[in-house]
């Protein structure tokens, strides 16, 4: 079986998603925004004393509020940042984001690992996550698709993992740095809404939905 458990960390606050196959113990954590002290000894607490094995350190996006733990992470479990090309000139920039929302946060170190696209797979354990291209919010936004997956105490199969690209009942924001409008309506349109009605979904911020409520219910969609 497949665990999914969400982390809900810093200011913000963004969801961060922890996947691991129940077999192999190996997993992937999806955009980890760990700022504070004791949101990193939560995090790591919790992957040890599930004998979880990190393979995959996935962003969604390199906006600050999704990347302030990737150096903890890279740095306790030896894992590196994975995410679309388009988003890594943001990277060295962080330092300056952080004072136009008010705090300090000096990495400005960090690196890209290694580059995905659309149409690229990524394994956790036995299990494949299908990337998606969605750029709108940010150039390089990625999504995560799990299709027909054993997932433990559920009772669906097909999952999404949106970023900030759908929200339920709202889409992302396209006004900071690098967003597009008419771009993450047709992500949202030609890559989202063509998942199966059941899909649900995880979006970086806020509740979980499904792919068939926001095709139904978005008014940001129609």
């Amino acid at each position: 079986m497949l665990n999914i458990k969400k982390f809900e960390f810093n200011m913000f606050p963004v969801n961060c998603y922890l996947l691991w196959d129940e077999d192999t113990r190996e997993a992937a954590v999806i955009d980890p925004g760990l700022f504070f002290d004791e949101e990193k000894r939560e995090f790591a607490s919790f992957v040890k004393s599930e004998n979880i094995v990190m393979r995959h350190l996935l962003c969604t996006h390199l906006h600050i509020d999704h990347v302030m733990g990737c150096r903890f992470v890279e740095d306790t479990f030896g894992t590196g940042i994975e995410a679309c090309r388009e988003d890594e000139w943001m990277l060295p920039d962080m330092p300056q984001h952080a004072r136009l929302f008010g705090f300090s946060f000096d990495d400005a170190g960090m690196k890209v690992s290694k580059y995905l696209k659309g149409g690229d797979t990524v394994a956790v354990g036995k299990y494949a996550l299908t990337v998606l291209d969605v750029p709108g919010h940010s150039p390089g936004g990625l999504a995560y698709y799990l299709h027909d997956a054993d997932v433990a105490g559920a009772d669906y199969s097909n999952v999404l993992f949106s970023g900030d690209t759908l929200f339920a009942g709202c889409i992302g924001r396209t006004d900071l740095y690098g967003g597009d409008h008419e771009a993450i309506l047709r992500s949202i349109r030609t890559r989202l809404f063509t998942l199966p009605d059941d899909t649900v979904v995880f979006p970086g911020h806020g509740p979980a939905s499904t792919i068939g409520r926001e095709k139904r219910d978005n008014i940001y969609v129609k």
